[in-house]
């Protein structure tokens, strides 16, 4: 079975209300999908998000990326992941965006035609239904309390509290009352997880100013204070805390994790397809990270469909280990491109046993005037 057309789409998707993060707000998700089929006839898709401050790239720097690497890609087997891989990376360096979305859709054509879903070309699956973590931002602390307590009701046991949005003392009080908050609500050994991410949002002295400010109150993890480049500055933030520093946009190859491991400048890390140019880099990732004892939370980018929140899922559930969760982001959309969106029901999200990535593109919804097309 070997590639016989690829054909990249970029979308711009509506959310159902802005998503605030230190240094950016995201209120439309601009996506780029990957259409794969074969000569045999077998179909498969793939997504990545446009992340110009996490990856550099933009939905026209894919589209011209993927344009570009395409002529390598054509009548190669489409089961070759790693030949596919390496003819990527011979031709282009970099773009770990564009390479991942096509990576993805080879996966999800390869799993749709031999009937397998997508975690079984991993190995054996080690979890079948995985808590999500619900994210909590803003800087109002009443209305972040509501919404932890709403979220609670409907069975999400882990969460990230989006912080770098106001001052660390401001936001070390509003983390405060809601990991307070919600340990109180665990009873009897009940799990929930509670983790804050800075997004890069603070200084050194104001990460050490926040962690000083929630003093003991449970935080489980604590990602990205600082600048992802900024390795002297987490390794002091981590020797200064008992809290668990976490890395997320320092994070794009296995090198970086062994890095922030060497100097212990993390203590886990957030993996995301984007960064690590596919489904078999971020699966590598997080054996890499079973091996050194590093915990593993698998994330999406904010506004990822049901498509690449899937794709999270499946690798989630072959990991070594996820003690930090998983993070999908497509029920923050306003509209999705399947007719049958992947179900997160009581906070968790149940492993696809559909073949492939489990999730069927609406090929008429997804071309449609009403997902603006960017050029």
């Amino acid at each position: 079975m070997k590639i016989k057309a690829i054909e990249p789409l970029a979308v711009s998707l509506p959310m159902k209300k802005p998503v605030q993060m230190a240094g950016e707000t995201v209120a439309q998700a601009e996506n780029v999908f990957v259409r794969i089929e074969s000569d045999a006839g077998a179909l498969g898709w793939g997504e990545a998000a446009a992340a110009p401050t996490m990856t550099g790239e933009t939905i026209a720097s894919m589209m011209a990326a993927i344009e570009l690497l395409r002529p390598k890609l054509l009548g190669r087997a489409a089961y070759d992941f790693a030949g596919a891989a390496a003819a990527m990376d011979a031709q282009l360096y970099g773009n770990s965006g564009a390479k991942a979305a096509i990576d993805m859709a080879l996966h999800d054509l390869v799993g749709r035609a031999s009937g397998r879903p997508v975690y079984a070309l991993f190995g054996g699956k080690q979890r079948s239904r995985i808590p999500v973590l619900a994210v909590i931002g803003s800087e109002d602390a009443a209305a972040d309390l509501r919404e932890a307590q709403a979220r609670w009701n409907a069975g999400y046991r882990a969460f990230k509290i989006k912080v770098g949005l106001g001052s660390p003392e401001a936001d070390a009080v509003r983390t405060m009352m809601l990991c307070r908050a919600l340990k109180g609500l665990a009873q009897g050994g009940e799990p929930c997880l509670v983790s804050a991410d800075a997004n890069q949002g603070f200084s050194v002295h104001g990460a050490l100013t926040f962690l000083r400010g929630i003093g003991d109150c449970g935080l489980d993890f604590f990602e990205q204070p600082v600048s992802a480049h900024d390795l002297d500055g987490m390794s002091r933030i981590a020797a200064a805390t008992k809290v668990p520093i976490g890395a997320d946009e320092g994070i794009h190859s296995l090198e970086h994790i062994a890095r922030h491991h060497e100097r212990k400048a993390a203590r886990g890390v957030s993996l995301k397809v984007i960064k690590l140019g596919g489904l078999s880099g971020l699966f590598a990732a997080s054996r890499l990270c079973g091996q050194l004892g590093m915990q593993v939370n698998i994330s999406c980018k904010t506004g990822e469909t049901s498509l690449a929140s899937a794709a999270a899922v499946h690798i989630a559930a072959v990991a070594p280990q996820i003690a930090w969760g998983l993070t999908v982001t497509s029920t923050g959309l306003a509209e999705d491109v399947t007719p049958v969106p992947l179900r997160i029901e009581a906070g968790h999200a149940d492993v696809p046993e559909r073949p492939g990535l489990g999730i069927d593109v609406d090929e008429n919804r997804l071309r449609q005037r009403e997902f603006r097309r960017v050029a």
